[in-house]
């Protein structure tokens, strides 16, 4: 890993990727968001990792997500990370947004895998020790237990908060719901729910959608990329715009396995009006 001392680019915030608020609260994330869970592991390139979380910040991406089992082996990413912010980013831990999460199997045994208490507790001491920060910006529930009361999930994480370790709170993968209760029980823990971070894409907007034909999908993906180079884009570039077209998504999270790819998915931006009529045909297709 390279060792050269790091200056982002004075620009990062003037010629940015954007921002949004973030629900009720007054933290704001950023259009792209860079997610972690594949190539910033041990068994990835330590160089690449790096240089793409320089682009990122030097681009505004402040918001970086992780979770205690992403990289192989599970922790690397966070562990890789921490290393980073360390020898790169020290001075710059406030201008970060940095989150983790917990709720799938970490390690061996009944504790290390769930929603309970003992387990979230743990995970989060984990993650910090790991990425040697004193308290995440957001730590979530990385999935519903159904054998795990979610008063005990949804108190963990209050207490999070409570306890200095993260300064905001949400749930993930959650059915429609659970995520309703967990909203109503933090609620009244006096910690409300910041940020609900699940799959959204063209062709899954719920949860219960049936999958269609492989013949059906592939000739839909024909035409989706048709209109995608009607107006200048990849179909991946217009499907990361497509997402915040919807006013309730304040920030689409990318993973990313080099530079290049971080780069056309910032250009994708550049275009992220759509016509109603775009509108109407992608709905169509996707449907």
């Amino acid at each position: 890993m390279s060792h050269n001392k790091y200056a982002p680019a004075t620009d990062r915030y003037s010629n940015s990727v954007g921002y949004q608020p973030c629900g009720k609260s007054g933290l704001q994330l950023p259009n792209i968001s860079l997610g972690l869970w594949h190539n910033f592991g041990d068994v990835d390139d330590a160089d690449e990792a790096l240089k793409m979380i320089q682009f990122a910040f030097d681009h505004g991406i402040t918001h970086f997500d992780l979770a205690n089992n992403y990289g192989t082996p599970f922790g690397s990413a966070e562990k890789n990370f921490g290393k980073i912010l360390k020898e790169h980013f020290a001075s710059h831990r406030d201008e970060m947004i940095i989150s983790s999460k917990a709720g799938h199997l970490m390690w061996d045994g009944p504790y290390g895998d769930g929603g309970s208490r003992k387990y979230m507790m743990a995970s989060l001491h984990q993650s910090l020790q790991r990425m040697k920060l004193d308290y995440v910006d957001i730590f979530y529930s990385h999935r519903y237990d159904a054998n795990t009361p979610l008063e005990e999930t949804m108190g963990a994480l209050s207490d999070m908060v409570k306890q200095g370790k993260a300064l905001y709170i949400g749930i993930s993968k959650y059915p429609a719901d659970k995520a309703r209760e967990a909203y109503r029980i933090l609620r009244e823990n006096g910690t409300p729910c910041l940020i609900n971070q699940d799959r959204y894409n063209i062709f899954t907007r719920d949860i219960e959608q049936s999958v269609l034909p492989l013949a059906e999908k592939v000739e839909q993906i024909k035409k989706l990329n048709d209109i995608a180079a009607q107006r200048g884009q990849t179909l991946a570039q217009m499907a990361l715009v497509w997402c915040l077209h919807q006013p309730v998504i304040n920030s689409v999270i990318v993973g990313t396995s080099s530079v290049k790819q971080l780069q056309d998915n910032i250009d994708a931006l550049k275009n992220s009006a759509f016509t109603d009529d775009e509108l109407w045909r992608i709905g169509e297709l996707g449907a």
